[in-house]
Formats: structure tokens, C-alpha cells, sequence
């Protein structure tokens, strides 16, 4: 462990200095006459001006209305004086497919910064030192230092072993001689591959869609049931499907997936079958909200409505002056019971 405090500051990428014609990612700083001061997030903090006239390719009515302190957004390099240190910027010029690109890029390159400060702070080592040996080198080889990493969750040497740097010792006759040894200790090894799994491992998304099923036959309940059958079965092991009636006619069907395009199709194909199979005994389904990522907060949502319309269905039924029984619709259909039960 190094016994100085580390220096935790710089810059993300090798170059000191943007170069022209890259959007860059800037947090404006000030508002001053001639134009706004802002900051280069992604090399440390440099200060860039971004002049007026940049601002807007239309007549500027309220410079307040295009730019404020503490925005954070992409912007384009006009001109960089690496002597003076001054970076001239644009806004009006960024297009809409360089946001785009600088904003993966900068959402990236913070992950893997976040990654390699907490490293550094946590075994005393600077910053620069980790991305000399570590991070620059993984940026050159993988075109991002974050396609590295998520190699690293799953195979750590193949990535990290193969880093090298050179270090200059005293020969045995007294000169200096240039060794080539291994750039991450077992020390930094450890601390980065613990890190990068606990950012970086992939979570589950969960993906949901909402439909209406009817159905007025005889034995309604039974073809609703093997309708939720068919959808079940249109999953599979990566992306299992489950529906469950949120209260008659409603039914939510539900699947967990790394990969949102399969959990969409999949969902998709489930409501397909369910819809064939519901509509071969007369009766009707209806999309409500198409299968769509879900957040936590979607589901402690659905999880409260059921929970009310669940204690109103008690209310209901627990009304002893009610003469004619109230229809409730189909109950909570169990799909695993057997013909006729209904919970």
C-alpha cells in the first residue's frame, strides 16, 4: 500500500486534448460577455469557451433559453491551442448523430473512470498510474477500454495478463538495464476484477405486458385457463413466461431476460398463442400496453393495484346485505389446479 495520499484526478483518455471536429462532453461553468466558460469532463476539467455566435444556427432571442451553468451536453471542437491551453466549442455545429455517439461514449468512459478512481483510492495508487498501465493500453487494444472490462467479468487473464510495461533497474554490473514485467500486480488485479463484476455484470430486465381476456361460454374459465397454459408455453429456459390475473378482465404477463429484444419477441409470440387459443372458443383478447422493459417501480405499482382491488373484492363479497351475490368476474384463475378451480 502506498503510504502517500494518491492523487485521484485525470483525464480519461491518453490525449491531453481533444482533437478537432470531436464532439466532446462539457458541463457549462459560467456565463460570461462574449460567450459561456464550461468544462471538458472527459479530460479532467480543462476549460473550453463556447462563443456566442456557436451557440444556435437561428437568430439568439435568449441566450438563457440555449445554454445554463450546471448543463452537462455535447459539444463540437472548433480549435485547440495546446499552448495557451485554449479550446474553442461549438453547439450549434454538433449534429444529432454526434450526441448520440458522444454521449455512449462519455456514459462509457464514466463507468470505467468510476471503476479505476474507486481502485485507486482504495490501494493508495494515482490515478494516472492505473490508466498508464492499465486503462490507456486496454483503450488502444479494444478501441474502448470498456469492451475490455466487460471481457474481464467473465475472463480477467485474457484481458489483464497480457499487459505489460517496462520498468528500469540497476544491472548487476551497475548499469541500468530495462526490464518488461507484468503491469497489474495481484494487489490491483484483485481490487479491479472485484469492482468491475459489481459494476458491470449484466442484471436481468424485466419485460411486461398488460392485455384484457373474455370469455362468456360455457366452462369461460377453463378455456381462459388453457389460454394462460399457451402462453406460458410459448417461453422458454432464457426467458420463461408467466401471466397472472390482476382482477378480471386483467391479466399481466411477465418475462426476465438479458436480452431485451428476445424478452419483447417472446412476449409477443405469448400473447399470439394466447389469443388463438382464447379466440378458437369465442372469446376475446385485447392488447392494453404492448410488452415493454418494466422498471422496480412499475412492479411495487402493480403490486399495491392488486393489492386494492384485491381488499374492494373483499368489501364486496364481505357485504352481508347484499341480496343477490355479486359477480366478480373469474376469480383468481390458478392455471396449475385442476378443471374447474378456481382460487
Amino acid at each position: 500500500m502506498a503510504s502517500h495520499t494518491p492523487n485521484l484526478e485525470c483525464r480519461m483518455y491518453e490525449a491531453r486534448y481533444p482533437d478537432v471536429d470531436m464532439a466532446v462532453m462539457i458541463q457549462v461553468k459560467n456565463i460570461a460577455d462574449m460567450g459561456a466558460y464550461v468544462s471538458l469532463l472527459e479530460y479532467n476539467n480543462i476549460e473550453g469557451m463556447i462563443l456566442f455566435s456557436e451557440l444556435s444556427r437561428r437568430r439568439i432571442r435568449s441566450v438563457s433559453s440555449l445554454i445554463k451553468v450546471g448543463r452537462i451536453e455535447p459539444v463540437m471542437v472548433l480549435r485547440v491551442d495546446k499552448e495557451k491551453g485554449y479550446i474553442d466549442l461549438s453547439k450549434r455545429r454538433v449534429s444529432e448523430e454526434d450526441i448520440q455517439a458522444c454521449e455512449e461514449r462519455y456514459n462509457k468512459s464514466k463507468l470505467v473512470h468510476s471503476i479505476m478512481r474507486h481502485v485507486a483510492e482504495t490501494l493508495g495508487i494515482d490515478l494516472e498510474d492505473l490508466y498508464v498501465n492499465i486503462g490507456w493500453p486496454l483503450y488502444r487494444k479494444y478501441g474502448h477500454a470498456f469492451e475490455a472490462f466487460k471481457i474481464v467479468v467473465t475472463d480477467p487473464d485474457s484481458v489483464l495478463s497480457t499487459l505489460t510495461c517496462e520498468v528500469k533497474e540497476a544491472g548487476p554490473d551497475g548499469q541500468e538495464v530495462t526490464k518488461v514485467v507484468p503491469a497489474v500486480s495481484e494487489e490491483v488485479k484483485e481490487s479491479l476484477v472485484k469492482n468491475i463484476r459489481r459494476r458491470m455484470t449484466p442484471q436481468p430486465l424485466k419485460i411486461r405486458a398488460d392485455i384484457e381476456m373474455k370469455c362468456f361460454q360455457f366452462d369461460g374459465v377453463l378455456h381462459i385457463k388453457d389460454a394462460m397454459r399457451k402462453a406460458e408455453a410459448a417461453g422458454n429456459n432464457d426467458c420463461p413466461v408467466k401471466i397472472k390475473l390482476v382482477a378480471p378482465p386483467l391479466y399481466v404477463l411477465t418475462t426476465q431476460t438479458l436480452d431485451k429484444e428476445q424478452g419483447i419477441s417472446v412476449l409477443s409470440n405469448a400473447i399470439v398463442a394466447c389469443t388463438q387459443e382464447i379466440e378458437h372458443h369465442k372469446g376475446k383478447l385485447a392488447v392494453k400496453e404492448a410488452p415493454r422493459v418494466v422498471s422496480e417501480r412499475d412492479d411495487k405499482l402493480l403490486a399495491e393495484h392488486m393489492i386494492k382491488l384485491r381488499q374492494e373484492n373483499e368489501e364486496v363479497s364481505g357485504d352481508e346485505g347484499s341480496e343477490e351475490e355479486e359477480d366478480t368476474g373469474m376469480g383468481e384463475v390458478n392455471v396449475d389446479a385442476g378443471p374447474g378451480i378456481v382460487d
